[in-house]
Parts: C-alpha cells; structure tokens; sequence
C-alpha cells in the first residue's frame, strides 16, 4: 500500500472517530476510537491541526472550522439545504416544533439543518450529527423511497436498540415502509429517544427516489402526529416539486 494511502486511510480514521456532541479528545480517546496506536493517533491528530482540519485546545483536539467550510460546498447538501430554508421556516411557523431536514449516508441519516424551537426536547440530532436511520422519522421516510440496496445496507448493520421502543425486526421494519411509501409519511414514535415523537415526509427527486426528508419533532406529551403529520407532507411535497423543476439557482 503506497505511504499516502496508508496516511489519508488513518487520518480519515481520526476525522471520523469525532462524535458531534464531542468538545474535544485526548489522544488515549482517539486512539481507542480510531484503532490506531496511541502515537500514530496522536501524531496524524497533530498533522491534521497544523492543516487546519483539527484544533488543538491544551492535550485534547477537537474538529476544526476549516472542516465545517469545507462541508458547506458538499453541491448535494448546499442546494438541498438552501432550496428547504424558506420551507423549513414555514414549517417552524405553523406548527411550532424543531424541524430537521437530513439525507441518507450508508445506514444513517445525516441532519443537514435545524430549525429549532423554544420550549421544545432536548433533541438527540445536530447538525452533522448523524442517527441509525431505521430509528428516525426521516430515516424512514427516505428508506421507503430508495432503491432496495439502500434499506438492505440498513438491516446489513444491525437494527440496534436507541430506545425501549426501537424497531429492530426486519419484517417490522418492512412492513413500516410498506405503509409510509402508501402514505407518504413516517412516524417516531419515542424510538430514538424517550419522550421525543416526530412527523416526517420524504423529498423526491424527479425520478422519485428520495433526496432527503423532512420532518417535524416535539415532546409526546405535547404535540399530536395527526396533527402536524399534514403539513410535513405539503412541505415536503412542495419542495420536492421545487426541486424537480430546477427552480433552484445552481442546479
């Protein structure tokens, strides 16, 4: 294996060892998470502060803004996001809950924005962040919408538990995406966290298959589905219609 390879393999390793609710780590930490020696690991951590990539902050590195521009000028995130914002703020307006907008990556979901609001769950996504996707109501609502090797490389990773009420039987998880596919929206019913509920609908390309979704989140205890389920779904279907049409600039 050429000298570089080896290099950008172990520093994608430490990139990718950063949690998003992470401050900072120390080398032992890194180590741990990446794989790599605790010398290598704290060597490449170094290399990758000097880049601009990390920043260091005494014995512990945490990831650098330099990263956060760089993600910024991801073309697929960039036009999804901006074409969502006046959507997203509508959305926050009429039902007064936190609204995510995320896109799928291998068998997670990844929140490219989030409107929050006050009063609202301590919610377990950020922006960046990334959640199981068979345990989120975008999750959902984009595997249902996706060709049939993106939901099996869902259930190739386990359906691992988040909450006492996390589904993790393929054939539920199945018959779930039967039903969002014939309704158009999805559900978090508390199994990605306890006490959280969510509303979603997918964002469709104009080949049908999902971009990313939308979706509405707030306390059980609080917000009613049925109720804000509706408009998720005319938002997202608006979006999608937006975006079909290329009325967005850069497109």
């Amino acid at each position: 294996m050429p000298p570089d390879d080896t290099f950008l393999r172990r520093a994608v390793a430490v990139l990718t060892a950063f949690r998003a609710d992470d401050d900072g780590l120390g080398a032992a930490e890194l180590a741990r998470r990446s794989g790599l020696p605790k010398s290598t690991a704290h060597r490449i951590a170094l290399d990758l502060a000097e880049a601009g990539l990390l920043e260091r902050d005494g014995t512990r590195v945490r990831l650098g803004l330099k990263l956060f521009e760089i993600g910024q000028r991801v073309p697929r995130q960039r036009v999804l996001r901006d074409a969502a914002a006046p959507y997203m703020s509508d959305l926050r307006e009429a039902t007064r809950q936190t609204v995510h907008l995320a896109v799928l990556e291998g068998a997670e979901v990844v929140y490219v924005e989030i409107l929050g609001s006050s009063g609202g769950p301590r919610l377990p996504s950020q922006v960046g962040g990334r959640l199981p996707a068979h345990v989120t109501g975008v999750g959902k609502a984009i595997l249902a919408f996706s060709p049939p090797e993106a939901v099996q490389a869902v259930l190739d990773a386990g359906l691992a538990k988040r909450s006492g009420r996390s589904v993790t039987a393929p054939g539920l998880l199945a018959k779930e995406l039967t039903r969002i596919r014939r309704e158009g929206v999805a559900y978090d019913r508390e199994e990605s966290g306890a006490g959280i509920v969510c509303a979603a609908s997918p964002v469709l390309g104009a080949d049908g298959q999902a971009l990313g979704a939308l979706s509405v989140s707030g306390w059980a205890t609080k917000m009613r589905l049925a109720a804000v389920a509706p408009a998720v779904h005319t938002a997202a279907l608006t979006l999608s219609r937006t975006l079909s049409a290329g009325k967005v600039a850069g497109q």
